[in-house]
């Protein structure tokens, strides 16, 4: 049987890669452990490969106590030094720094919206936007709501949330549907979480 057709970032990538593009890229997801979790790793990404970093997604898991917000933003000066002896995840201060300081934001933005959410997918009205890009070339970096919902984020004390890490996030999460028109994948969400 042949391969599906993918959008080009996976095609010919690790099983890893693949997987995370057929089952979880452009997947709604409605949880807000999964999405603390993507814009951490999406933060964590700057400057390196996406590959990188699905490499050290499990030691983020384990380091980052399942990125259950609650227990990660009590983490203190000794877990951050903890952290960055860690090498299954990228040992940079800043990056460690900010998913605890982003963890404390969660809590804020679920005490006041409900939940993240609730918070995130209402910057799309609760509905995936679908783009119909024929290639890779055509994908925006940033866009006009990628800036605002990264305006919003900063205002509220979220770091690493500038708008090219928010476009890939929300593409990562759903919000934005970019699988090209000749993937197998396009808007045919296998799983909601």
């Amino acid at each position: 049987m042949p391969e599906p057709v993918r959008c080009e970032w996976a095609a010919g990538g690790s099983p890893e890669m693949l997987a995370y593009h057929d089952e979880e890229w452009g997947v709604p997801s409605h949880d807000d452990r999964h999405l603390f979790e993507l814009l951490t790793l999406e933060g964590a990404q700057a400057g390196l490969s996406w590959s990188t970093i699905l490499g050290k997604r499990e030691g983020y898991r384990q380091a980052f106590a399942g990125f259950d917000p609650a227990a990660v933003a009590r983490f203190g000066p000794k877990d951050v030094e903890r952290l960055l002896a860690n090498a299954g995840i990228v040992r940079n201060r800043l990056k460690v720094e900010s998913t605890i300081e982003n963890a404390r934001r969660v809590l804020e933005v679920q005490e006041e919206r409900g939940s993240l959410d609730a918070y995130l997918w209402g910057f799309v009205d609760g509905e995936p936007i679908v783009n119909a890009w024929r290639s890779l070339a055509e994908l925006p970096a940033e866009t006009p709501l990628s800036k605002a919902v990264s305006k919003d984020l900063k205002k509220r004390g979220f770091r690493f949330v500038g708008p090219t890490i928010v476009y890939a996030f929300m593409q990562a999460v759903g919000m934005v549907d970019d699988h090209t028109v000749d993937c197998f994948r396009r808007a045919a969400p296998t799983r909601a979480s």
